[in-house]
């Protein structure tokens, strides 16, 4: 297991290079600056800012360089927030999106695996094709679209809860872009373990336990269940980094200062550092979450193994 785990961290390092160095090219072929404003900079102010942030270098010379403050745990200091390295901004930003993402994260989980047995124990049902539509729906329906349409109903004609702003952290503030942040999440969970439970329904070995007569809590939670948490844990890695490091979509609608928010502004106003340090920080997540969901697979499926 050790082994398995060191190999899976060293075997990250060039991901991480590979993603550094195509985020890195990409944005800085993207049209415009950091400090290109409506109102044009005189050429010396220009060229002074440049100088400081080392942007007249060559792009070669930016790139190793760059590398080389990344090796070393160093992301830079932002270009529009002057007063701040891309350090300290995700240090004020992460936590906000981990509680957040952390919120939505249970819910979805809970809830998508939840309906999912729910529904493949009623397969071809009412209530199945009810849910699975439902579950569709939440799918198709972009996040862009769920929270506007929550705030309305819920913060301006009911208020019920606060329309946006982190305020004082409470169930009122956080309620709507948790909801928003958790729907589609929870709509792939409940698809996925529909199926799978579908398929571990039909196994030998649930049916030999039912036919050693065991009652059906145990026959669907004990034996049916555990085999189809497979592909929902799969699932879990991507889904749990995606939420954890901030919607950039939700953080905005709901003006909530978390990473993702962070992101849409760094990648509006060509706030290199400040793009680069989320996305390799989002890279980070996903392989970690891949590395514990590989590690879970151990638990429930005992024939795999990592020698």
């Amino acid at each position: 297991m050790l082994r398995f785990v060191l190999r899976r961290l060293l075997s990250a390092v060039p991901t991480i290079f590979i993603v550094v160095s195509i985020s890195f090219f990409l944005i800085r072929f993207a049209p415009g600056g950091p400090f290109n404003v409506e109102r044009a900079l005189p050429p010396q102010i220009m060229a002074n800012l440049m100088r400081a942030y080392q942007l007249d270098q060559p792009l070669g010379v930016q790139y190793l360089h760059y590398l080389w403050n990344v090796a070393h745990l160093d992301f830079g200091p932002s270009y529009i927030y002057r007063d701040f390295t891309v350090t300290q901004l995700i240090a004020q930003s992460l936590p906000y999106s981990l509680e957040l993402g952390s919120f939505a994260l249970i819910i979805a989980v809970v809830g998508g695996v939840g309906v999912g047995v729910f529904a493949a124990l009623r397969q071809n049902s009412a209530v199945d094709y009810g849910l699975m539509s439902v579950a569709t729906i939440g799918l198709t329906v972009p996040n862009f679209v769920v929270g506007p349409v929550l705030s309305l109903i819920f913060a301006v004609m009911l208020r019920w809860a606060s329309a946006g702003g982190w305020g004082n952290g409470t169930v009122r503030d956080l309620i709507l872009p948790v909801i928003a942040l958790a729907l589609p999440q929870l709509a792939i969970f409940a698809r996925l373990t529909r199926g799978s439970m579908i398929e571990a329904l039909r196994t030998d070995h649930v049916r030999t336990a039912r036919a050693y007569g065991l009652p059906p809590r145990v026959v669907v939670v004990v034996h049916a269940l555990r085999a189809a948490l497979l592909p929902v844990v799969t699932y879990l890695g991507p889904a749990a980094a995606a939420v954890l490091t901030g919607s950039v979509v939700i953080e905005t609608i709901f003006s909530i200062p978390g990473v993702g928010r962070y992101f849409v502004l760094g990648a509006l106003n060509r706030d290199y550092t400040l793009v680069m340090g989320t996305v390799v920080l989002i890279a980070v997540f996903i392989i970690v979450f891949n590395l514990i969901v590989d590690l879970l697979y151990a638990y429930l499926d005992p024939r795999v193994r990592y020698d």
